[in-house]
């Protein structure tokens, strides 16, 4: 089944990346952002350039030598929250 998305599509997935990277969004905006990622070349380029920018900043800190408590701070910014049990 072929879907149409249109530029309005593209700027709510755009709009909703940085939450669905984080894992904040809700079971249904998830779900909808990643149909539109399945079919969608351009929201997908910048899903996998954001993606791999968050991936390098959290090894990247993984490597600085800093004060545990400055370190903890700063992790627990990039890091996803945990997710609540169900």
């Amino acid at each position: 089944m072929s879907h149409r998305f249109n530029r309005h599509t593209c700027e709510e997935a755009f709009r909703r990346l940085d939450d669905f990277l984080d894992r904040r969004l809700t079971p249904e905006e998830t779900r909808l952002v990643e149909e539109h990622l399945k079919v969608c070349a351009a929201c997908t380029r910048e899903f996998a350039f954001e993606s791999s920018v968050l991936k390098t900043v959290r090894r990247k800190l993984r490597q600085l030598d800093a004060p545990p408590d400055l370190l903890s701070k700063v992790l627990s910014q990039l890091l996803p929250p945990p997710r609540p049990e169900r």
